[in-house]
Order: structure tokens, then C-alpha cells, then sequence
């Protein structure tokens, strides 16, 4: 029966025709489980997950195989990004039980989803051998699975207990800074060694941190960091956007696979480097990555093909631009294209060149074998991009606000179902997985950004219902937040994870959100619920910095005010104040007493001239008319 061709999930819809009788996750899969009295067994993975189709290819295609899983088990597939709370119970079983996780993850579980087996990849013969094992110990062994279960479900209900709650105060923020320097690689940028993912969170609060404290050597790790990267293989040097990982310490070879989430935070990180310095690689990586969003991943050259494609000359020239040698720097002696050169200092004709052969590759690239695309739209990504394209909005131009309005009008639309988010939709059919926490939060903060972007008040009315709901379904009653709804769907734990991973944890997300909308409501009570929860991360901020990035973040503009700059009016004093704004300011501009706008109520242009007003944490500057004298508020 093919249970999955409804699915929203591309990687479900991957393996609908396979042999295995795979159910998604549903209660009737569990009641299905206890009918037969067979154990259940869950394969969690992803569509960009290359092991997942390892497995799926040597096991879950062959028809031996699935006749052992469909006799002896219930079989159920997940996508880890359309249920993230799913994948965080069960991955925290895995890594209880075997030291370490990752994806495929593979869990035998009791009928009631308690999970008395876990692994990851298992090779074809390994996997029928295992599940002849699992068979096995269900039929003869029933008692001791079931203790197995039981302790299991037992120790990781612990496992994100609530710790000792401390401000996140400047000594907890600084002492961050020193922990990341220890580990800043000053080779070659980031932190720790291979693989090396984009630290996308750390440098923004490394910014951040850097207008707090004017400390030059913050500055310094994230322009190498963000350089190195952006010269590397993991950047796409024709189309732009990065990769998801590199697979060595120097950015040179990337994982094949690009993530809405990270090129949105690095989009952010390179529009604040930007403004903060005017350096024109960050310039031009954020124009690029903003570009890319929907475009094909990276592929490998020789040089051959470079030839081939641009002729000896200009194929001699893009070789020493890019990188690229016989000797290769991939398989094969296959290159990954990396800028070796200052394009952005280059004179005009070398630039032009540049562009012209990029467009030819770009071409020739096309016609090659393309990788698939995970066209699912997942909430806390797309509030993510929204963020980064509003902030970006003064550097890319109206054509990226008018984009992230249209991606704030779905989720507000197609994602809002009955007053609750909905974590993903398809081809506008959304799915029925409820939000978890990281999309509460991640689409408030995005509202936020479009209510100040367009000073449009239903923007920071949606942002406003979105916090109310968290506040009342999410808290865990200490401080801090579960991951999931009280009223969702009961797992064998709740899970609650503070801390900042491949995106902003549930916690830091929201925590972002309610700083913001209390700068732009006036509203203080989400800003004491913002710094409570908050202050449950600090401890940890302080002994593991790299994984509380985004939680650093907000601390900065909660430390900065963060400040609530309103200007009655436009022009020139809208372009000092989103150049000089401190961390996390909020900014608003337009007429006087806009209907829906709270930063402009009862702020009148002075003289008839445009006029800015700043406060910071609820207490006000006199205004000012001049740009000189906002630049000295604002400093």
C-alpha cells in the first residue's frame, strides 16, 4: 500500500514506491503495531542526506529485504525537517544508546514508541541481521525489551532538564568572546577543524559584539572567517550561495548541498559585515547569495573542460582565477572552484572578464545532470530568509522586501491554520505537522522585520498573536520552553533543546522575537519573558559559546536596549540611522501616527522636517533633525 503519495515531504515521496509498506508518522502506525504485536521501526533521514540514499538504494529498494521488514515490523518514514521533534526524541535515544548520531537514524521502538535499539547506517548485510536479531528478541525476549525501552525513555527525559538560570549579563558575553578566540582557526577562519560548517550564528554575534565593545580583534575574526569562505569551494563561485559544510579545515571541498537556512543567516552576516566596514567582498557575497536562493548546487571542473567551454585563453584565465590544476582538488583531479584572486580590488576589465566567463560556466553547468531539490517550504527557514532579505533591503534594493512580503503573506496565509503555525507546506498545500517552537519564533521575528520594513501594523499584529500562543502553549514552566505544544501530540519525552544547532534553537528563536516586538510595541512584559528565558541559556553560553550562538546574539541587543529608533518622515536620516544602528536596534520611518505603528504615535516632524526619535529601553533622546546629530545618538 502506498501510504506515502500524499506526503508534503519530497524525501517521503522518494521512497512511496519502494517495496517496504512504509507508513508516516500517524497513530495508526503504532495501532497497527500493537494489532500485530511487532515492534516498530523508524528510519528518520532527509532528502539532502546522502547515506539516507545510500541505505535506502542497498535495503529499503530491495524486495528481500523489505519482505523481512513488512513480515516482522512496522515500518514508518520520517523527514527530520518536517518533524524536528520527532527526530530530536529519537536522536537523543540514539546518542544515549551509541555515543554519537546521525542520519539515516534507525530506531526499533515498542509498539508505544519507546525506543529499545538505535543505530544509524547499516550496510545491506549488517541491516538483515539486525532486524533478524530485533525479531528475534521481541518474540523470545519480550521482558528484557521492554526494560530496555523503559530505562532508555527514562534517561533521556533528563537529558535537557532545567540547569541553573544566571542573567546574560556583559561578563557572560565576554567571557563567550574569549572561549571563540581560543578556538578561532587563524589559518584559515571558523572554528575547530574538518568538517567545518559556516559559523553563521558566532559571527553575528560577534558583530554584535564588536559595536558594543569597538573590540578590533572580534572584527578580525569574522572578516578572515567570512573571506576565507567566501574564496572557498564551499561558496558557489559562479551562482553564489554555500554549501552546507566543508569536508576539510580550509573551505575547499564542500558537501554537496545547499540549505535555505544557512545561506539566509550567512546573507545576514555579510549585509551587517557590509555595513559595518563598507568591504566590497562582503558587498558583493551578500548580492549574490541574496540572488541565489533558488539556484542549482555547485559542480567540479577540469581544466579540459575549462577549455572546452571558453577556449585556451580564456580557459588558461579562469584556472588561475578559480583554482583549478591538473592535480585537482576533488576526486578525479576534478577541481572545486575557489577565487584565488582579489576580484573585488581588480580593475574594471578584469571584473568584466570575470563575469563573462562565469556566465559561460554557469551555461555549460546547466547542462549538466542536476541534483534534486527539496522544494518543501519548512516555516522557521522562510522566517529566517525573510529576516535576512529585510535587513539586506537597504543594500539589494525594494525587489528584496517585496520578496520577503510575499513569503511573509504565505506563511501568514497557507502556514496559519485555525491561529497555529503549520511547520511546512507544498506546492501551497500545507502539511498537517503543527509548528514546533524554532517556527513560532523564527516567524514572529520575521513579522517584526516586515512590520518595520513596510510599516505595515498587521505585520506586528501577526508577530504579536504568534508570542501570545507561544507564551501560552510552549513554557516549561521554570523559565524556559519545550520545543513542542502542550496540546501536540504526546511523544515518548518532550523534547526542550536550548541550545543553537544547524539553525537557532526553539528557545533563542523566540526569545529574538519577543526582544524585538517589545522594542517595537512597547509592550514590557515580553521583554521580562524574553530575559527569563534567556537567562536559563547563560550558563551554558558561558562554558560552550559555539552553541549558543544566536542566544549570544540576542543578548548583545538586549544589552545594546535594544533601541527603538522612529523617524517621522524619510530620506537622508533613515540612511544614517540603518548604517550606525546598534545591535538589534529596531527602526521604523513614515508618517506621523501611522494606524498600527507604536514608535510613531505622537511623533510629530519638527519644523516639517524629518525627525528622528531614539530611546533605549523605554527612555527617549530629545529628537533630532540632523544626521550629524543622530550619527552622535546612535554612537
Amino acid at each position: 500500500m502506498n501510504r506515502l503519495r500524499d506526503s508534503t515531504s519530497p524525501y517521503l515521496l522518494q521512497h512511496r514506491d519502494n517495496p517496504v509498506d512504509w507508513w508516516p508518522w500517524c497513530p495508526e502506525a503504532f495501532e497497527e503495531a500493537v494489532a500485530r504485536d511487532v515492534p516498530v521501526l523508524i528510519s528518520v533521514g532527509y532528502a539532502a542526506c546522502h547515506w539516507c540514499h545510500v541505505m535506502a538504494h542497498e535495503s529499503f529498494e530491495d524486495p528481500e529485504v523489505a519482505e523481512v521488514v513488512n513480515k516482522h515490523f512496522v515500518a514508518i518514514k520520517v523527514d527530520r525537517e518536517e518533524r524536528p521533534d520527532v527526530d530530536a526524541v529519537y536522536m537523543t535515544a540514539t546518542q544515549a544508546m551509541t555515543g554519537q548520531g546521525g542520519w539515516p537514524m534507525t530506531v526499533f521502538a515498542t509498539p508505544d514508541g519507546q525506543p529499545f535499539f538505535c543505530g544509524t547506517y547499516f550496510p545491506r548485510p549488517n541491516f538483515v541481521r539486525l532486524l533478524q536479531s530485533v525479531d528475534s528478541a521481541w518474540r523470545e525476549q519480550r521482558e528484557a525489551v521492554l526494560r530496555q525501552g523503559a530505562a532508555v525513555v527514562q534517561a533521556i527525559g533528563g537529558v535537557h532538564g532545567a540547569g541553573p538560570s544566571s542573567p546574560m549579563t556583559a561578563e557572560v558575553l565576554d567571557a563567550a568572546v574569549a572561549g571563540l578566540s581560543d578556538d578561532f582557526d587563524e589559518g584559515y577562519g571558523g572554528f575547530g577543524g574538518a568538517p567545518k560548517f559556516p559559523p553563521h550564528m558566532l559571527l553575528l554575534f560577534l558583530l554584535r559584539d564588536f559595536q558594543r565593545t569597538g573590540n578590533e580583534g572580534v572584527l578580525e575574526i569574522v572578516r578572515h572567517t567570512a573571506e576565507q569562505m567566501a574564496r572557498g569551494g564551499i561558496y558557489d563561485q559562479l551562482a553564489g550561495g554555500f554549501a552546507r559544510y566543508s569536508v576539510d579545515d580550509r573551505w575547499i571541498v564542500p558537501h554537496f548541498e545547499k540549505m535555505l537556512y544557512d545561506n539566509a543567516l550567512l546573507l545576514r552576516v555579510y549585509t551587517q559585515l557590509w555595513r559595518l566596514t563598507g568591504d566590497p567582498l562582503a558587498q558583493r557575497v551578500a548580492r549574490e547569495t541574496a540572488a541565489f536562493l533558488q539556484r542549482d548546487l555547485g559542480t567540479l571542473w577540469t581544466p579540459d573542460q575549462l577549455r572546452d567551454v571558453l577556449g585556451d585563453e580564456d580557459g588558461r584565465f579562469t584556472a588561475d582565477l578559480y583554482g583549478v590544476t591538473d592535480a585537482g582538488t576533488f576526486e578525479h583531479g576534478t577541481s572545486v572552484l575557489r577565487l584565488m584572486r582579489d576580484l573585488d580590488a581588480a580593475d574594471a576589465d578584469v571584473r568584466d572578464r570575470a563575469g563573462r566567463v562565469a556566465q559561460a560556466l554557469r551555461v555549460a553547468r546547466a547542462e549538466r545532470p542536476q541534483p534534486g531539490r527539496d522544494d518543501k517550504v519548512v516555516a522557521a527557514w522562510n522566517g529566517l530568509a525573510i529576516t535576512a532579505l529585510v535587513e539586506a533591503g537597504p543594500l539589494l534594493g525594494a525587489g528584496a522586501v517585496a520578496a520577503a512580503v510575499r513569503a511573509g503573506e504565505l506563511l501568514a496565509g497557507t502556514h496559519t491554520v485555525d491561529g497555529r503555525l503549520r511547520r511546512v507546506s507544498r506546492d501551497g498545500v500545507v502539511g498537517a505537522a503543527p509548528g514546533v517552537l524554532e517556527d513560532y519564533g523564527c516567524v514572529a521575528e520575521a513579522y517584526c522585520a516586515l512590520h518595520q520594513a513596510t510599516g505595515d501594523g498587521r505585520w506586528l499584529d501577526r508577530a504579536g498573536r504568534l508570542l501570545d500562543t507561544a507564551l501560552a502553549h510552549f513554557p516549561d514552566g521554570r523559565g524556559g520552553f519545550h520545543d513542542t505544544a502542550d496540546d501536540a501530540e504526546a511523544l515518548v519525552t518532550r523534547p526542550a533543546d536550548p541550545t543553537d544547532n544547524a539553525t537557532p534553537s526553539g528557545l533563542s528563536s523566540i526569545v529574538a522575537a519577543l526582544t524585538a516586538y517589545t522594542a517595537l510595541s512597547g509592550e514590557p512584559a515580553y521583554r521580562a519573558a524574553a530575559e527569563t528565558a534567556l537567562a536559563t541559556v547563560a550558563p551554558i553560553a558561558t562554558r560552550h559559546p559555539r552553541f549558543t550562538g544566536y542566544a549570544l546574539a540576542v543578548g548583545e541587543a538586549q544589552l545594546s536596549g535594544p533601541y527603538e529608533i522612529a523617524i517621522a518622515g524619510d530620506g537622508e536620516l533613515v540612511d544614517t540611522a540603518w548604517r550606525l544602528a546598534p545591535p538589534g536596534a529596531v527602526l521604523v520611518c513614515g508618517e506621523p501616527d501611522r494606524p498600527g505603528v507604536p514608535l510613531l504615535a505622537g511623533r510629530p516632524m519638527l519644523d516639517g522636517r524629518p525627525t528622528a526619535y531614539v530611546c533605549r529601553g523605554f527612555v527617549c533622546d530629545r529628537p533630532v533633525t540632523d544626521p550629524t546629530e543622530l550619527a552622535e545618538l546612535l554612537g
